[in-house]
């Protein structure tokens, strides 16, 4: 039994091919200005020849490298995605293979893009109840497997990526560095954005999705807070889902951060990358130093389902 864990280390991976807005113009009817102001994206990272888990990997290796930890150090394998399409063996088992991780605990978990904080708060739980020791939390994700790239309404949108982090118990005496998860769903309304059938496309409900996102979540994201023992004006950073600049900005206002917290936005370079958006975001902010390391961040995912989940961590 441990009083709790921590985020050690960080890892991120895209794939090389970049579509910009323009790109997306020759075969539909929409143009660059109207997607930036609608959703605030200017270009996002498709995958050619990499899997799901192949990203996973990717991410996982480096967050595993940044750590000082070795593969022989992991018990807990879990990785965050709704577009495997491989479904057995999962992808959690898959990375561990790769990376040689001789007997972990293995599985994948499907709440679209609040993935990465459901996995955060499972490992984290693992690890208190003395389940696991060391554990890679990873949301990978390859939208442009699901995308119908003839839709303007949702193919403009979507972008692939992974992000990994290596989580730990924290030593006696020592914080706590990742706090209570904050998480739920609507049901109700899980209709709204959906990947269904056996040969699926991403079909949603924008304006729905988008009421639902800029009323309901900024309260959670307060309560995420309010478990933590934080109050939001004292973090450093807030790093949501990146779904959509106007519902990020809905939700930062009504948070009462400090004028100097650091909003993440990355999703101008990589769209909505789903389960893969916050540990994307998170990586790379910590990869620029633009986040003290031990200052809290927030991390708040959401989407389909409907589902959300938040907790503040302390910057590794």
């Amino acid at each position: 039994m441990t009083a709790g864990s921590r985020i050690v280390a960080m890892g991120h991976y895209q794939p090389s091919r970049v579509v910009t807005n323009d790109d997306l113009a020759m075969n539909l009817d929409t143009n660059d200005a109207w997607i930036r102001d609608r959703v605030g994206i200017a270009e996002r990272r498709i995958a050619e020849n990499e899997s799901v888990a192949d990203m996973a990997t990717y991410a996982a290796e480096k967050a595993l490298a940044n750590s000082g930890l070795t593969a022989a150090d992991i018990d807990l394998v879990t990785v965050a995605t709704c577009t495997s399409i491989d479904r057995c063996p999962n992808v959690a088992a898959r990375v561990a293979s790769r990376l040689g991780i001789a007997a972990p605990a293995a599985y994948d978990l499907n709440t679209a893009c609040s993935g990465f904080s459901y996995a955060l708060g499972t490992a984290d739980h693992a690890i208190r109840a003395g389940a696991a020791r060391n554990a890679l939390v990873i949301g990978s994700e390859k939208l442009s497997d699901v995308v119908d790239w003839s839709n303007r309404t949702t193919a403009v949108l979507f972008g692939d990526a992974a992000g990994a982090a290596v989580v730990s118990a924290v030593p006696d005496g020592e914080e706590i560095g990742i706090g209570p998860v904050l998480w739920g769903s609507a049901p109700d309304k899980g209709d709204v954005l959906r990947i269904e059938g056996w040969q699926p496309y991403i079909e949603q409900e924008g304006q729905a999705v988008f009421r639902w996102a800029t009323t309901a979540l900024a309260p959670f994201a307060i309560e995420a807070c309010r478990r933590a023992g934080v109050d939001p004006s004292d973090l450093a950073a807030f790093v949501p889902h990146q779904a959509n600049t106007r519902i990020i900005d809905g939700i930062v206002k009504r948070l009462g951060l400090s004028p100097d917290a650091i909003v993440a936005k990355d999703l101008v370079h990589s769209g909505n990358t789903s389960a893969a958006s916050v540990p994307l975001a998170l990586s790379k902010l910590i990869e620029r130093r633009e986040v003290p390391s031990g200052s809290h961040v927030l991390l708040f995912g959401f989407g389909g389902g409907l589902t959300y989940a938040g907790q503040v961590v302390r910057c590794p």
